[in-house]
């Protein structure tokens, strides 16, 4: 009998177009060699041209579906992304305040990158007042990381201070990805086992490619397989953000629109 692979909670959105939520979560896990089970959050309306809709789904049918899941399977991470609403996100804090996986990967989805909105204000409190500090790392791009901690980010340094004053609001470790920044690079701080707070500068290369949606979700996604696969902190990003570039350089054209990234490009 074949040993069971790690599993990925993916706690997220259902995108039509498959290029972002927990669609292109279960391709990631695939990718990685684990699998996945899922909790959506809300349904959209939206394709490669933007999001057009979104509907949140009740939050008592979200918090059955996580706590079932959880009494069945075996979890070995989770990743957070798209919550729609603050009552379902304030679920999903109910949900792991008690259970306490060992990795949680928190990837703070305020609006979409066509600008529209994915969660009201009292969602983003939800994120920073419980949910911050339960994820084990939380994996904002510049613009997010500015609206949780009230700073602006457009530079690597200003980057490093909303790192460290995510930390401050209780975040273990941090990743504030750099796809927004003009240097293109991740600023990573940790906590190892002995509670030393690390940083390191993780450079990219842009890339000319439309194929770009759901980088985030991607990114988060293969950080928590990385994480549940084993690897330390600082291999699990990099090779998530190696991963997310490879995703999007062997994509294939697909939709009128910013198209989805070859999740499944080592198959």
């Amino acid at each position: 009998m074949l040993s069971t692979p790690p599993v990925l909670l993916s706690i997220a959105g259902y995108d039509p177009s498959s290029g972002a939520g927990v669609t292109a979560d279960v391709k990631t896990a695939a990718a990685h060699g684990c699998y996945a089970i899922t909790c959506i959050t809300a349904v959209t309306v939206q394709t490669t041209q933007g999001v057009r809709k979104v509907q949140p789904l009740d939050p008592e049918m979200v918090s059955q579906t996580l706590f079932e899941l959880a009494a069945d399977i075996p979890i070995h991470a989770v990743r957070i992304g798209m919550l729609g609403s603050s009552a379902v996100a304030g679920e999903v804090a109910r949900f792991l305040e008690p259970v306490r996986p060992s990795i949680v990967v928190l990837d703070p989805v305020i609006r979409s990158s066509s600008g529209t909105g994915l969660l009201d204000e009292r969602g983003e409190a939800v994120i920073r007042d419980r949910l911050l500090r339960l994820a084990t790392v939380v994996t904002p791009n510049a613009e997010e990381a500015a609206a949780l901690t009230g700073t602006e980010v457009r530079s690597i340094e200003q980057a490093r201070v909303a790192a460290r004053k995510l930390q401050e609001m209780d975040a273990r470790s941090v990743v504030i990805t750099g796809g927004h920044l003009p240097e293109n690079t991740d600023v990573l701080l940790w906590r190892d086992l002995e509670g030393v707070v690390h940083e390191a500068l993780i450079p990219g290369e842009r890339i000319n490619s439309e194929a770009t949606h759901g980088t985030g979700c991607a990114f988060a996604s293969a950080l928590a397989c990385n994480l549940a696969n084993g690897e330390i902190m600082p291999d699990a990003v990099r090779n998530a953000k190696q991963y997310v570039r490879q995703a999007i350089q062997n994509a294939y054209p697909l939709g009128r629109g910013k198209g989805p990234m070859n999740h499944l490009f080592r198959t």
